[in-house]
This record gives structure tokens, C-alpha cells and sequence, in this order.
């Protein structure tokens, strides 16, 4: 019999009574998850749009959908999950012969799951092999990573992806390690980067290492470039009315979702000096959260990881492009 533990970490989504409210499931309707991780956000859609709303659940994580699998169950043929990046939800969609969605959820944080398995190699917190990838089937690991890019290309991923200010420091750092030794492991790289920066005067509110390793599951994954299509084309497969709620976890994936619903808010991209509109693009969008939605204090106590969710949403308004 599996431990609690074990079925409880797919089971936290976070800002789930939000994102309902926001999606505003009907019956009979499609809905797109893109990260359905363990099922948590998916079953409450089905819920909400019993008896014959659709699921469309999608995760590159090949141990999520056999948890979404069995979390799913009892929702029967409604729920149809298939393995793949969300980015690809215009491939996925067109093979399936649905043209167009009543709403899309994109959750980004990494999964409890991912965090709390030691041999995925996402958190400093537990010593594991550096990989970092989402899908364990394709492309270079954290590991490759480290080991064949420059001490530029190392610093500009930290510096772009982590935010991080002393990332020269810690590519350097890097670099001169690895010319004697591989490093194998995130305790390795954790403890290469604590060393490389300046010591915290106080208790430290995060983890020196954390900018780093944000970074460089970025990288490996591919993480924005595939948010930036999975934005531009899940906006054109919503349906008039349509929901499209994202929930990011950091602020560079919360900028790109900002900047892309109001850019089809805004619709027209002519210079500011331009007396009059002459590309003819009309707003196809209406953001509806003018501030991101937070967890409240309760869920953040319960949830300790929810505390930088943040959830923005944006309605369809009209299939009107030139």
C-alpha cells in the first residue's frame, strides 16, 4: 500500500478555488490542462463541468500522468491524457479534430513530486543526480549542461533565467571545478555556488544555490520559449468567451503573461506617433486580472510552496484579426 506521503504530494494544487471561479466550467464543454500534473486542478474542471465536459490533460512528465491516470479514473472517457509539452498543444489539438477550447490552464511550478524525488534531481535539498528534466526521455540534463557549455553561455543562462547578480562568480566557479572534477550531483553544484558568493550577513531568506538551480531547469527545459507558444497559440484556440488562466511561479514567467495577454489586449502595434491605426489588428483579448490573484495566508500556511503562485486570467473577445 503506497504511503500517504506518496499520494498526498500530487494533491496540492494551488489556488484551486481561483482558478474554478475563473474558468467558470459549464457542461458539455472542452477544456485544455497543460500541466495536469497529478490531476488536482483536472478533477475539479471535470467536477465543475459534469456530466459531459471534456478534459484534455497534457504533462511531459511521464510519473504525473500515471498519478493523473489513477486520480482521473472515476471520471472515465471524459478525461483523455496524453504525454507531451504544452507547447504543442496546436499539434495535439489539430490531431484530435477539436478546433477550439472553452478554456486552458497552465499551472508552471514544479511539482511537489518532482521536488521531493531525489533522483530528478530538481532541489538542492536532496542530493541526486543532476538532471533537472521534465521529461526524463528527451534532451541534455542539468548534468550535460554544466559540462559542455562556456563560462559565458553558464553565466548568461544564470544571469537571464536566475536573476541572479553574482552569476560571473559562479560560472567562474563552475568552470574551475569542473576542469578537475565532474560535478555529479546537486550537492556538488549546491555547494560550489554557496561558496563562490559572498556570505550572508544574518539568516539568508533563500538558499544561495537557489537562483542557480531555477536557472538552470530553465534552460534544460526550454521553459520560455515553450511558454511563449503555448501563449500565442492557446489564445487562438479559445473559443469567443474563453478562459485562458496561467499560474507562474517567478517573474520572468509572470512578465511574459502579463506582456502577452496585454499585447492582444491592446491589439493595434503601430508606433505611439502614429495619428491613426494602419495594421488593422483589433484586440482579441480582455485581461480580467489587472493584478496577479495570490494565495491567501490560509493556503500559504497550509501550502508553504503556493507562496509565489501568482494567477492571471484574460477572456477571448473576438475571432477579429485581419
Amino acid at each position: 500500500m503506497r504511503k500517504n506521503h506518496e499520494m498526498d504530494v500530487f494533491h496540492k494544487p494551488v489556488l484551486v478555488a481561483e482558478v474554478m471561479a475563473s474558468l467558470q466550467c459549464r457542461t458539455g464543454a472542452v477544456y485544455l490542462d497543460g500541466t495536469v500534473g497529478g490531476g488536482g486542478h483536472a478533477s475539479e474542471i471535470l467536477r465543475n463541468s459534469a456530466p459531459n465536459g471534456r478534459l484534455i490533460g497534457i504533462d511531459t512528465d511521464a510519473d504525473a500522468l500515471r498519478e493523473a491516470e489513477r486520480h482521473l479514473a472515476p471520471f472515465g472517457d471524459r478525461a483523455i491524457l496524453l504525454k507531451g509539452n504544452f507547447a504543442t498543444m496546436e499539434t495535439i489539438l489539430a490531431g484530435m479534430n477539436i478546433g477550439k477550447v472553452e478554456g486552458i490552464l497552465l499551472d508552471l511550478g514544479v511539482s511537489s513530486h518532482q521536488l521531493d524525488t531525489a533522483g530528478r534531481g530538481f532541489s538542492f535539498a536532496l542530493d541526486a543526480p543532476l538532471d533537472m528534466r521534465m521529461d526524463q526521455d528527451q534532451g541534455p540534463s542539468a548534468y550535460d549542461l554544466i559540462h559542455t557549455l562556456s563560462r559565458d553561455e553558464l553565466e548568461k543562462i544564470i544571469r537571464n533565467y536566475g536573476e541572479e547578480r553574482m552569476a560571473g562568480r559562479i560560472a567562474r566557479a563552475v568552470a574551475e571545478r569542473r576542469t578537475l572534477s565532474p560535478i555529479r550531483t546537486t550537492a556538488d553544484l549546491a555547494g560550489i555556488v554557496a561558496g563562490a558568493l559572498p556570505k550572508a550577513r544574518g539568516p539568508a531568506r533563500i538558499h544561495p544555490a537557489t537562483r542557480t538551480f531555477q536557472a538552470l531547469r530553465i534552460a534544460v527545459n526550454d521553459e520560455l520559449a515553450s511558454l511563449r507558444q503555448a501563449l500565442a497559440d492557446g489564445m487562438e484556440r479559445l473559443k469567443d468567451g474563453g478562459r485562458f488562466c496561467v499560474i507562474s511561479f517567478h517573474s520572468l514567467e509572470d512578465r511574459i503573461v502579463k506582456n502577452a495577454f496585454h499585447a492582444e489586449e491592446k491589439g493595434c502595434i503601430c508606433p505611439s506617433d502614429f495619428p491613426l491605426c494602419a495594421c488593422g489588428r483589433k484586440p482579441t483579448m480582455k485581461v480580467l486580472t489587472r493584478k496577479p490573484v495570490v494565495p491567501g495566508e490560509t493556503e500559504v500556511h497550509d501550502n508553504p510552496r503556493a507562496r509565489s503562485a501568482k494567477l492571471r486570467v484574460a477572456e477571448r473577445i473576438g475571432s477579429c484579426r485581419p
